[in-house]
């Protein structure tokens, strides 16, 4: 990136250095769960790839969209669907919405991840409402062979938004890898503690009444910025952080 502050000095303690790779390459990012989340972060990327061009990246964004899930009437409430959209599925409506406006060829993929994915990705962005679904993401070829692992998740007026690098060969010469959520937080992987949380999904109109509207909106524009930072900077002093909107607090989940 020529004209990015990228790469303009070392590492400093407590702080996240980029793989210079990222830089000189199409970044491939995969978004699973095209919820009321990733459809948020869906809508962002293509404003962070015009960045990273106008910054002098020399490709930008290559984005998959991935979810197996149709739109139903319900959806149309908190997530950005329309009534003429029920009955299609959410990856392909939103990448083609985002293919027509910004002339980009993303791709939307309607199937449900599972642990057979394989499709080689760079960064792979969590948005899901389960921990068996972040332990199925876990378990993909596709995350054991990218270079960061996002992950966001929400409650009623509460949620997170974590960067990772999982442990493989492209990560085992970074000075200072970021743990993953699930290694900081190992219950977020833990299906068995699925059972206790009876929060309805993103696309449940109860969720009006018992999620803020624009959980999911802040969540994912704090995602944003810190990858928008991590592109133009070449580094981050953190690496996620934690969201209260009963409060109005975000605090910053800091390199370690």
């Amino acid at each position: 990136m020529t004209t990015t502050r990228a790469m303009a000095t070392q590492t400093k303690e407590g702080e996240h250095r980029i793989s210079s790779a990222l830089l000189q390459k199409k970044v491939r990012v995969t978004v699973v769960g095209c919820g009321g989340t990733g459809s948020a972060i869906a809508a962002g990327l293509p404003h962070l790839h015009q960045a990273m061009l106008a910054w002098g990246h020399p490709y930008g964004l290559q984005v998959t969209l991935v979810d197996g899930d149709r739109i139903s009437r319900s959806n149309c409430v908190r997530q950005p669907f329309s009534e003429s959209e029920i009955g299609l599925y959410k990856a392909t409506v939103l990448a083609t919405r985002i293919n027509l406006f910004w002339g980009l060829a993303w791709k939307g993929s309607p199937t449900f991840l599972d642990e057979g994915w394989r499709e080689e990705t760079d960064i792979l962005i969590g948005c899901v409402d389960s921990r068996k679904a972040r332990r199925a993401i876990a378990n993909t070829r596709s995350y054991s062979e990218s270079y960061y692992w996002l992950d966001l998740g929400n409650n009623a007026d509460t949620g997170q938004f974590v960067l990772g690098q999982p442990e493989n060969r492209k990560n085992q010469k970074t000075a200072r890898r970021l743990l993953t959520v699930a290694e900081l937080f190992p219950e977020i992987i833990n299906a068995k503690l699925d059972k206790k949380d009876k929060l309805p999904s993103c696309s449940a109109v109860e969720a009006l009444e018992r999620q803020e509207p624009f959980v999911n909106q802040i969540l994912a524009n704090h995602s944003l910025a810190m990858l928008a930072r991590l592109f133009h900077y070449g580094r981050l002093s953190y690496q996620g952080g934690f969201v209260n909107l009963a409060t109005g607090r975000v605090v910053s989940l800091s390199v370690a």
